[in-house]
C-alpha cells in the first residue's frame, strides 16, 4: 500500500509540476505576442469605458436633515427628532449609527418623551400637531392647531405639559386620552423652550426671548426666575438629584444651575447651535447641535465630550456659483447656514453660523457681482450679503413664503412669493413694492433669462416658465416636467435644472424646449411637509464657467459635482 500510494503521488507531481511549465510557457507566448502592442502602456494603465458626465460627491452626507429634541427610553436608547426630516431616529451610542424609528411625515419631532408607559409624545412644530405612538406602534394625535407646538415632558404624577414658541407663546396641559380638554396654565411668558420636572413637580424651562431659567407651579401658573444672563438658553434637564443643567444655543455653553440659590457652574463649553439636550438614568448628559447635525456626549467631571455624529451639512438648499480665476466658489444656503464651498476640495466655510450670528434662515441663493442675495420661506425673509465680507447689507420682512430672490437692477430685489404667487419687486430701501407677474402657484427657483425677463420653474403642473417683467406675460419653456426645482443658466443659454420627481438633472435647450438627460438616479426630492411650500428644500443647481455642475442632495445633506469626461 505504501509503495503503491508513493507512485501515485510521484505521478501527481510530475503532472502538477508538467501543467505549471505549460503555464508559463503560455504566459510568454503570450506576453510576446502582446508585448509590441502594450508597448506604449504601463501594467495598469487601462483606457475602460466612461460615461459623458462623471457623478462625484463633493461634500459628503449624513442620516439627518438637522436634528433638535433628544430623549431616553425605559432601557435607556436614544432617540432624536428632526423637523426638516420628518422623522424620529434611534441611536446607536456605540456605534455612531442611526435607524429610523418613526419616517415622514408623521415623525416629523422638535422634541419628544417617552411617558411612564412606554408612550412617546412628539410635537411637530411645523404643523402645530402633538403626536403620540404606544408600545404597540399605534400612532394617534394628541392635539392640533398649536402653531409652534415645541417643547415636551411628562410631571412626575405623569401628566402631559406641552408649550408653544415662536408661533405662540404657552404652556398647556394635555390629556393623553383625549378625554379632557387642553389647559392653558401660562402664555406670553417669552417662549419657554425645552423643559423638565424635579421630583416635587415644579416645572423648570428657559425663557428662549428673555435668557432667563424659569421655576413654573403647573397647578397655580405661578413663574418665578432661578437663573438669568444667560444669551441663547434653548433647552433645561435634570439628572437623578434634581441638579439642573442648561444648555445655552449661542453661546455653546452647558452650565448647572443650582436648584436653590441659583447659582451658575460651568460645565462644558461647545461648538454653538446647540439645540437640545437629556439625561440618562446613569445621569450621561447628551446634546444635539442644528448646524452640525451633532450629537454630542458631555463628560460631567471634565468638560470634555465626545462627538457621537456630526456632519459638514444641515439642511442644504438653493446653491449658486463664482468662478475666480479658474477657482468655484459655491455659495450655499443650508438654512442655519450660510456658507461657501470650494469647489475643488469640498471645504465648507460657515459664512453666518444660526444662533451664534443673526441669519434669516436661508433656503436659496443667487450671487450676481460683489452681492448674493438669500431668501427663506422659513423666516420669510430675504437677505443680502456683501460676496466678498460676508457682511449683511439689507434684509426684507414681511414677505409670504419667499422661495427665491434674484437681483433685477437698480438695486431692486425680484422675490418668488409661493404664498401669493406673485413675483414682487423691492426697491433697494423697501419703500415700493410692486408685483410684475401673479398666477404662479408652485414656484420653486428663479433665474435672469435675457433683458426683461426671468426664467421660473413651477412644482405645479411641472413647467418652466419665461415671464416679461414689463408685461407680466409668461410663455412655457417646457412642459410635462416632473417636480422641477433648482435651475441655472449656462453661458450659452442652456438651463441646467434638477427635475426631482425622476431624481435627475436635465439640460434645456430654452429655444426648442428639447429636454437632454445628464444625470439620473440622484439623492433628491425629499417629500414636502404638509403646511409648507411644495418646494420644500429646493434642490440647488449651480455651473461654473468651467462646466462643472453642483447639485445640493436633500436626502443625503450632500453636495454633488457633476463634470464632462
Amino acid at each position: 500500500m505504501n509503495k503503491q500510494f508513493a507512485s501515485k503521488r510521484q505521478a501527481a507531481c510530475t503532472c502538477v509540476a508538467a501543467s505549471f511549465i505549460l503555464s508559463l510557457l503560455l504566459v510568454a507566448i503570450t506576453s510576446s505576442v502582446s508585448a509590441e502592442q502594450a508597448s506604449d502602456h504601463g501594467l495598469l494603465e487601462i483606457t475602460g469605458t466612461k460615461s459623458p458626465y462623471l457623478v462625484q460627491f463633493l461634500v459628503p452626507g449624513s442620516d439627518f436633515l438637522s436634528i433638535h429634541g433628544l430623549t431616553f427610553d425605559a432601557k435607556d436608547n436614544l432617540y432624536v427628532g428632526s423637523v426638516m426630516g420628518q422623522a424620529m431616529y434611534q441611536i446607536d451610542v456605540e456605534a455612531g449609527e442611526s435607524s429610523v424609528f418613526i419616517g415622514p411625515p408623521q415623525g416629523m419631532a422638535d422634541d419628544l418623551e417617552f411617558g411612564p408607559d412606554g408612550t412617546v409624545v412628539w410635537t411637530s412644530i411645523l404643523s402645530g400637531t402633538v403626536h403620540a405612538r404606544r408600545p404597540n406602534g399605534d400612532i394617534f394625535v394628541v392635539a392640533k392647531d398649536l402653531p409652534g407646538a415645541n417643547a415636551v415632558a411628562f410631571h412626575p404624577d405623569g401628566r402631559l405639559f406641552v408649550t408653544q414658541v415662536l408661533w405662540g407663546d404657552a404652556l398647556w396641559e394635555l390629556d393623553l386620552n383625549g378625554k379632557k380638554a387642553p389647559r392653558k396654565v401660562r402664555e406670553g411668558m417669552g417662549h419657554l423652550n425645552g423643559f423638565d420636572f424635579d421630583r416635587d413637580g415644579y416645572l423648570y424651562g428657559p425663557l428662549i426671548y428673555k435668557g432667563m431659567v424659569v421655576r413654573i407651579d403647573v397647578d397655580s401658573g405661578e413663574m418665578k426666575t432661578l437663573a438669568s444672563g444667560f444669551a441663547i438658553p434653548v433647552a433645561v434637564n435634570l439628572d437623578s438629584q434634581d441638579n439642573i443643567y442648561v444648555v445655552d444655543g449661542r453661546l455653546g455653553r452647558l452650565v448647572r444651575v443650582d436648584r436653590n440659590t441659583g447659582d451658575q457652574t460651568l460645565v462644558a463649553t461647545l461648538e454653538t447651535g446647540i439645540d437640545n439636550l437629556a439625561i440618562n438614568s446613569k445621569d450621561e448628559v447628551f446634546t444635539t447641535n442644528l448646524v452640525d447635525n451633532a450629537i454630542h456626549k458631555i463628560n460631567t467631571r471634565t468638560g470634555a465630550y465626545r462627538t457621537l455624529m456630526r456632519s459638514e451639512l444641515s439642511v442644504p438648499g438653493g446653491l449658486d456659483v463664482v468662478t475666480d480665476k479658474g477657482v468655484d466658489t459655491i455659495y450655499l444656503g443650508d438654512l442655519f447656514t450660510y456658507s461657501t464651498i470650494d469647489g475643488d476640495t469640498g471645504n465648507v466655510i460657515e459664512v453666518k453660523r444660526g444662533l451664534e450670528q443673526h441669519v434669516e434662515l436661508p433656503m436659496s441663493v443667487y450671487a450676481e457681482g460683489d452681492k448674493v442675495v438669500t431668501a427663506g420661506w422659513f423666516a420669510d425673509a430675504v437677505e443680502i450679503f456683501d460676496r466678498q465680507s460676508g457682511a449683511s447689507i439689507a434684509s426684507y420682512h414681511n414677505l409670504f413664503d419667499p422661495v427665491d430672490a434674484i437681483l433685477i437692477g437698480d438695486g431692486r430685489v425680484l422675490v418668488a412669493e409661493h404664498g401669493t404667487g406673485n413675483l414682487v419687486s423691492i426697491d433697494a430701501k423697501d419703500t415700493e413694492r410692486q408685483i410684475l407677474a401673479s398666477g404662479l402657484s408652485g414656484m420653486a427657483a428663479l433665474r435672469p433669462a435675457s433683458g426683461d425677463e426671468v426664467y421660473v420653474s413651477v412644482i405645479e403642473p411641472g413647467q418652466l416658465l419665461r415671464i416679461n417683467l414689463l408685461s407680466g406675460e409668461k410663455a412655457v419653456v417646457v412642459d410635462g416636467l416632473n417636480q422641477p426645482e433648482g435651475f441655472d443658466v449656462m453661458s450659452d443659454g442652456t438651463v441646467v435644472l434638477a427635475e426631482v420627481g425622476k431624481r435627475r438633472v436635465i439640460s434645456i435647450d430654452p429655444k426648442s424646449g428639447s429636454v437632454s438627460e445628464i444625470a439620473r438616479n440622484l439623492a433628491i426630492g425629499y417629500p414636502a411637509a404638509k403646511s409648507s411650500p411644495p418646494v420644500f428644500i429646493t434642490t440647488g443647481v449651480g455651473v461654473s464657467e468651467n462646466g462643472a455642475i453642483y447639485v445640493s442632495s436633500d436626502v443625503n445633506t450632500a453636495i454633488y459635482k457633476i463634470t464632462k469626461q
